[in-house]
């Protein structure tokens, strides 16, 4: 048995770094530290036990030089391919897939197009006054959830990084912070925080405007109730936030994917700003995936944009709504999908989902999933973190590199799309003779 120390955890945002798992035959055997769901993720569970291609209707098990063959042709045959997913891999498979998407004049495009695009498009209007996590955990004496409930969708966040953890200058720990929690529904989290404030569904644009008047002294023009949140709680919260030392807003998907999107955000980093006319202010988005963050830096750095990216012009064009998959999806613009670290399957509207089954997809991933029923060709591959090690980036932008584990006879993600490469430039090449 060997134990190994600081192992990077690979399933959300917070990419906790503390996390201790024991290793016997080639396995891991316990993990402490991680939650329940990372735990799983480490100790690993049902695997797609071998590439496979689909044929009259059934996948047939094949080797792996016949699959990524296979995929390269449907490419390097698309004249709009799509390829999506990324967040749930490593940098290095990133910036070959971008490679590839030039090769191949393909729609490049991240899970964000659904979760936290908008967070991205308002960050480019107006900026991010934020921070790291390590600031929040060692200096932030209020914390708020806005829109988001990690105790069901990040399950360490609140004892690594923000109320319950006891930071350098807060030694006690939640004994010397404050939790505001604003919400539609009272969740796991609402209950446990010292206010929480519920907001009428789609009103958070309104409850913004009014806390943001608040905190540059204007309560005059707010009215007694807004967005279904009374004033005087308003009044309330925007007195914590003027008195915090140091404060924090983490904003989720209850933000983002409402009325306003991206629209909500751009206000809530407003009102952050607004708050920093009193005190020391930050704002963050609880980023899902592991490295979704990290798509988005890897795509920017070589094509000049996030996500949602056009390459078929030669030239990268980049406009969320009409160059994100699931609008070219539901406009039935393609022919052809690579999907890679992800389960659209699960989670795309229906309308994409029905294009989906019509065109031909290639799936890259370690696990079975709702898409795995309609893909065309499955390539599985190693476990980022545990099988295999990488770069990737942490909800507030700290790149962290994933650890190797243990052995493993499925190939990576990056030598799966290198190949892939390799077998659509041989495919052109032929052509062009």
């Amino acid at each position: 048995m060997v134990e190994i120390t600081d192992v990077v955890c690979p399933l959300c945002g917070c990419v906790c770094d503390d996390i201790v798992v024991e290793v016997e035959d080639n396995r891991v055997t316990k993990v402490r530290g991680a939650c329940a769901v990372g735990k799983s993720k480490l100790m690993g569970h049902g695997r797609i036990k071998s590439p496979a291609i689909r044929e009259n209707g059934t996948l047939k098990d094949c080797s792996y030089e016949e699959a990524i063959k296979k995929a390269a042709e449907i490419l390097a045959g698309a004249r709009r391919p799509l390829m999506y997913g990324w967040s749930s891999t490593v940098c290095e498979a990133t910036k070959v897939g971008v490679e590839l998407a030039v090769e191949i004049g393909a729609v490049i495009d991240n899970t964000a197009s659904v979760c936290h695009g908008p967070s991205v498009l308002a960050i480019q209007d107006v900026g991010l006054p934020s921070c790291t996590l390590g600031e929040v955990k060692n200096r932030a004496s209020l914390i708020i959830y806005w829109g988001a409930n990690p105790t069901s969708a990040h399950g360490n966040h609140m004892k690594r990084y923000s109320y319950i953890s006891k930071g350098y200058f807060l030694p006690g720990g939640k004994k010397d912070k404050k939790l505001v929690v604003v919400d539609v529904r009272e969740t796991k989290t609402a209950k446990m925080a010292d206010k929480f404030i519920q907001v009428e569904p789609g009103k958070d644009y309104l409850v913004f405007s009014a806390l943001r008047a608040i905190l540059y002294g204007h309560e005059d023009v707010v009215p007694e109730e807004v967005g279904g949140v009374a004033k005087k709680d308003l009044l309330e919260l925007a007195e914590m936030m003027k008195k915090a030392p140091f404060g924090i807003i983490f904003f989720g998907m209850g933000v983002t994917q409402s009325r306003g999107r991206h629209n909500n955000i751009i206000n809530a980093i407003q009102t952050t700003r607004a708050a920093h006319t009193h005190t020391k202010f930050n704002i963050m988005p609880m980023r899902g995936h592991y490295n979704v963050n990290g798509f988005n830096q890897v795509c920017t750095w070589e094509t000049g944009f996030p996500f949602a990216v056009d390459l078929s012009r030669g030239y990268p064009w980049y406009n969320p709504g009409e160059t994100s998959s699931t609008d070219l999806l539901i406009r039935r613009e393609c022919d052809a999908a690579l999907l890679i670290a992800t389960d659209p399957g699960a989670h795309f509207p229906g309308e994409s989902i029905k294009h989906l089954a019509k065109i031909p997809v290639i799936q890259i991933d370690p696990f079975a999933n709702p898409t795995t029923e309609f893909a065309d060709v499955v390539i599985p591959t190693a476990i980022s973190g545990v099988e295999v090690e990488g770069s990737v980036y942490r909800m507030d932008n700290i790149p962290l590199r994933l650890r190797k584990l243990v052995d493993t006879d499925y190939m990576s993600d990056e030598e799966v799309m290198k190949r892939i490469l390799e077998e659509v430039r041989a495919i052109r090449a032929k052509e062009g003779e």
